[in-house]
C-alpha cells in the first residue's frame, strides 16, 4: 500500500488517479437515470478540489511546507472522489438495479465507511503515521469509549439489524406499544432511532433497541387493507339477528368500508345493561381510520332510531316533575297536527276530510337517516310511502351503464307510492343527500284511508302513472297528445291493481 500511495503522490500517478475518477464519474451519469444524477455533486466537487490543489501546487516552491499541504489536500481530495465514486457506481447503480428492493440506508453507510476507512488508513501512512502503532495504542481507549457508549453502540447495532430484516418501509404506519396514540407512519430511519409521524401530527423518536425487542404491528403490510372493530350495545329485547341485519345494512355503503372482505358482526358478550356486538369491517383507508370509524358508529346509531332498536347505558332518572294527562294530550295532538300538516301537501291526499288525514298521520311515523344511506333500493320489496321532513334525497335509476339521477326531492315531496299501493318491487333507488327526517306511512295505515275515502283510488292512480312516465327514458320524445294517452291508459291499469290489492 506503501508503493500504492507514494505512486499517487507523483505527477503521473495523480493524473491517472484524476482518469480514474473522471471515468467513475462518466460512468456514473451515464448509468443513473437523470433524477438520481445529483449524486455526482460529490465526486465532482473533489475532483475540483484536486484540480485545485494540482495548479496552486504548480506555482509553489520544491520542498516547501505549503506545497507539501497542499499535495497532501489534493491527494485527499482525489482519493475521496474515487471511494465515493466507486461506492456509488458499484452499490446504488449496479447492485441497486440487480436488488428487487433497494439497499437499506444503514448497509450502504457501512459499506461507504469502510471504503473511507481504507482511505484513511493509506492518508496515514503518506504522512509517515504507521496504521498498527494507532491501533495499540488506542486499544484501551476504545474499550472506554464502547462502555460509556453501550447503548447507543446497542441502537446502531439494532437499526442495523432492522434494516437488514426490513420489517418496515418509509411510509408504512406502525405500532410499536399498546397506546393507540402511537401509531404512526415511518418518515426516517437512522443509525440510532426510528422517528413516527401519528395522525395528531406529532414526531416520536423510537431508539433502534425498543423497536428490535418489540412486537411490532405493520398496519400497511402485507396489503394497505386492514380490520377495523367497533363495539356497541343494544337492549336484551332485541333478537341479535335483527341486530347483526341492521348493522350490515347500515354500514354496507359508508365511505371507507370495503365490500370485500365482507363486513361482520359478532355477538360478544351479555353485559349488565345489554348484548355486546362486535362490528369488524376492514378499509384500505387507514390514515382516515378515526374519520371512518366515526362514520360507521353514526350509520350505526341512524339505523338503530330506525328500527326501534334501545343502546342501553347505566343511569339513574330522577323525574321531579309531573305532567298532567291534559298536558300529555296536547303535546300528543301537536305532533299530530305537524304530522297532518305536511300530509296535506301530497297532492293525491288533499281531497280527504280533515279527520280522516289525522287519522292517518296519528299511524305514520318519523325516521331519521344521515348523508349517504339508502332509503329504498332499485328491486327492493318494501311497501312505505315517504314524505321529507327535513333534509334532501336524490332518485337514481340503476342499469348496466351504471346509475343516472332522475330528481332531487326536498321538504315536502314524497316518494313510494308506487310501492304503497300495487305492491311492486321499488323502481328506482333513493339515496340521502344530507341529513333528513322522513315521515313514512305503511300499507296498513293507508289501507283504512282506501275504504273510507274510495276516491282517493282515482287520483292517486293518474299521479302515479304520471310518475311511471317521468321514469321512462322516452319521455322526451312523445307529444303532449302521445303524454296524455299514455297517463290515461297507465292510470286505468293502476287503477285496477289498486282496487284488487286493496278490495275495493
Amino acid at each position: 500500500m506503501h508503493g500504492i500511495v507514494e505512486s499517487l503522490a507523483s505527477v503521473s500517478a495523480s493524473s491517472l488517479g484524476l482518469w480514474v475518477a473522471v471515468i467513475l464519474v462518466a460512468a456514473i451519469a451515464v448509468l443513473a437515470p437523470p433524477a438520481e444524477r445529483r449524486i455526482l455533486r460529490q465526486p465532482i466537487g473533489f475532483i475540483l478540489v484536486f484540480l485545485v490543489t494540482r495548479g496552486i501546487d504548480y506555482l509553489l516552491t520544491d520542498a516547501s511546507t505549503a506545497k507539501r499541504i497542499i499535495s497532501l489536500v489534493g491527494l485527499i481530495a482525489i482519493l475521496v472522489a474515487i471511494g465515493r465514486g466507486t461506492v456509488l457506481l458499484v452499490v446504488d447503480i449496479l447492485l441497486g438495479r440487480r436488488c428487487t428492493r433497494p439497499l437499506p440506508k444503514i448497509i450502504r453507510d457501512i459499506i461507504q465507511g469502510v471504503v473511507y476507512f481504507v482511505l484513511f488508513l493509506a492518508i496515514l501512512r503518506q504522512v509517515g503515521f504507521e496504521p498498527d502503532q494507532l491501533l495499540t495504542t488506542s486499544a484501551l481507549l476504545t474499550a472506554v469509549i464502547g462502555l460509556a457508549l453501550q447503548d447507543t453502540l446497542g441502537n446502531v447495532i439494532a437499526g442495523l439489524s432492522v434494516q437488514i430484516q426490513r420489517p418496515f418501509d418509509l411510509g408504512d404506519w406502525v405500532q410499536y406499544d399498546d397506546n393507540p396514540k402511537n401509531i404512526g407512519r415511518v418518515i426516517e430511519t437512522n443509525w440510532r432511532a426510528t422517528t413516527l409521524l401519528t395522525l395528531d401530527e406529532c414526531e416520536i423518536i423510537v431508539p433502534n433497541g425498543m423497536l428490535s425487542k418489540a412486537p411490532l404491528k405493520n398496519f400497511t403490510k402485507p396489503t394497505g387493507v386492514a380490520r377495523r372493530n367497533v363495539y356497541v350495545s343494544a337492549a336484551y329485547e332485541v333478537p341479535p339477528r335483527k341486530v347483526h341485519r341492521t348493522i350490515l345494512q347500515a354500514i354496507a355503503d359508508t365511505p371507507g368500508v370495503l365490500k370485500k372482505p365482507t363486513p361482520s358482526v359478532l355477538t360478544s358478550n351479555f353485559a349488565d345493561s345489554g348484548i355486546d356486538y362486535w362490528v369488524r369491517y376492514y378499509t384500505d383507508q387507514f390514515p382516515k381510520r378515526d374519520v371512518v370509524d366515526s362514520a360507521v358508529r353514526d350509520r350505526i346509531w341512524y339505523a338503530f332510531q330506525r328500527a326501534n332498536i334501545e343502546i342501553p347505558f347505566p343511569q339513574r332518572v330522577v323525574h321531579t316533575t309531573s305532567q298532567s294527562d291534559e298536558s300529555l294530550e296536547r303535546a300528543e295532538r301537536a305532533k299530530v297536527d305537524a304530522k297532518a300538516s305536511a300530509l296535506s301537501k301530497v297532492d293525491f291526499l288533499r281531497i280527504l276530510e280533515d279527520d280522516q288525514l289525522r287519522k292517518l298521520a296519528a299511524r305514520a311515523h318519523t325516521r331519521l337517516f344521515s348523508s349517504g344511506e339508502t332509503v329504498v333500493r332499485q328491486g327492493d320489496t318494501s311497501t312505505e310511502l315517504y314524505l321529507v321532513l327535513r333534509g334532501e334525497v336524490v332518485v337514481v335509476l340503476e342499469d348496466a351503464g351504471g346509475e343516472t339521477e332522475i330528481s332531487h326531492l326536498d321538504v315536502g315531496a314524497f316518494f313510494g307510492e308506487m310501492a304503497l299501493v300495487t305492491g311492486e318491487p321499488r323502481r328506482a333507488t333513493v339515496r340521502v343527500v344530507r341529513d333528513s327526517e322522513l315521515l313514512v306511512i305503511d300499507r296498513g295505515a293507508f289501507e283504512g284511508v282506501l275504504h273510507q275515502s274510495p276516491e282517493v283510488v282515482l287520483g292517486l292512480s293518474k299521479i302515479l302513472a304520471e310518475r311511471q312516465i317521468e321514469l321512462d327514458e322516452h319521455l322526451a320524445r312523445r307529444s303532449e297528445a302521445e303524454r296524455a294517452s299514455e297517463v290515461d291508459e297507465r292510470s286505468g291499469v293502476l287503477l285496477g291493481r289498486i282496487k284488487r290489492l286493496f278490495s275495493l
